[in-house]
């Protein structure tokens, strides 16, 4: 039987939530699973009724008891449309962290993104997670234990990345510029260590949250870092692993991560890393591997950012905690396994 799969936006965008659904499809396809992938609107999770009205099209135009994924993205605001067809769809949702803990919302956009992905989910059959993290989250959201399904990223074989070999220690950060991933923080942390030599490298894209990006973009130049920091956009995968290979340190101070694909590549590599307990990071990354603050923390984040840029000996015990739990991350192929394994348990 075909499945479907239902991904609001362009399935090619180089963020974590995509690059998974892309790897997953794949993986699923390898396997010997017929899935068919239908894209939505870009508009996705603050659809227009032009948006919604083209979902509801594709939801009808699936025959009866199709076995449908639906990214979060979609599925958590279209409660009503998930409803009208539970009993004919086999729906799975597929989220990557609930929509209400995104930074930069007023309390009226949380407030009905969490009524409306606490209605949409009693709909789905099966909740898939990428992380135990985003499990426990959803406990809060009235979804029972035995209707979740956790199945983690994969991580390719890699080799350990070479650094950058200069004397300033080359930061490295991997993340769309939104209010959750924490930039205003790093520029603030940076802001006080201007007197130590590092230069910083910022991938992902800045058209997604334009009017945030402009703001970072305003504080950098306000805080006279624009000769230290480079924004490179949105790169593709051979460009992006190169930064990784070059780099000395790897840092994400976001608020809150369903995983955290970004952390998981640059342990795999042996990159240090500073970043947040926020979400399932302390998951993700591996003890000894890094040095985790409260989100929001300036003071915390600019210490250990001090401590690893005046100790190169704090690097590398770092580097070889990440190198040594690389072994433990699991690759692609298993996790399609795991994921069609789960979607083998709706009926």
């Amino acid at each position: 039987m075909t499945i479907a799969f239902l991904l609001p936006g362009d399935p090619e965008s180089r963020t974590g939530g995509y690059i998974y659904d892309k790897r997953i499809v794949e993986g699923l396809r390898g396997l010997g699973r017929r899935v068919t992938l239908h894209r939505l609107a870009d508009g996705f999770p603050f659809p227009g009724r032009a948006e919604i009205v083209e979902a509801i099209a594709v939801l009808r135009g699936l025959p009866d008891n199709a076995l449908t994924i639906v990214d979060g993205l979609a599925f958590s605001v279209l409660p009503q449309q998930m409803a009208a067809e539970a009993a004919r769809l086999r729906l799975v949702a597929l989220i990557h962290h609930p929509l209400a803990f995104e930074n930069g919302l007023s309390l009226a956009q949380r407030q009905s993104f969490e009524a409306s992905e606490r209605q949409a989910l009693a709909a789905a059959r099966r909740v898939i997670v990428t992380s135990p993290g985003t499990a426990r989250d959803l406990h809060g959201y009235g979804v029972a234990a035995g209707r979740i399904g956790v199945v983690l990223p994969g991580t390719d074989p890699t080799p350990p990345a070479q650094g950058s070999g200069e004397a300033a220690p080359v930061l490295l950060c991997v993340a769309t510029l939104t209010p959750r991933k924490g930039y205003l923080d790093l520029v603030a942390a940076l802001q006080r260590l201007a007197a130590l030599p590092w230069r910083l490298d910022c991938a992902g894209s800045l058209e997604r949250d334009a009017e945030h990006a402009k703001a970072v973009l305003a504080a950098v130049e306000r805080a006279g870092l624009s000769g230290r920091i480079r924004f490179l956009g949105e790169i593709d995968e051979p460009t992006l692993l190169r930064h990784y290979d070059r780099s000395d340190l790897f840092v994400l101070p976001s608020h809150h991560e369903g995983y955290g694909m970004a952390l998981a590549e640059a342990s795999a590599r042996g990159l240090p890393i500073v970043s947040t307990t926020g979400g399932a990071i302390p998951d993700t990354v591996p003890p000894d591997a890094g040095i985790l603050v409260p989100p929001g923390d300036i003071d915390a984040l600019t210490a250990a950012l001090h401590g690893l840029l005046t100790d190169p000996g704090a690097r590398l015990r770092l580097r070889e905690a990440g190198l040594a739990a690389r072994a433990r991350l699991p690759g692609w192929p298993a996790q399609a396994a795991a994921f069609a394994h789960e979607l083998d348990l709706v009926r």
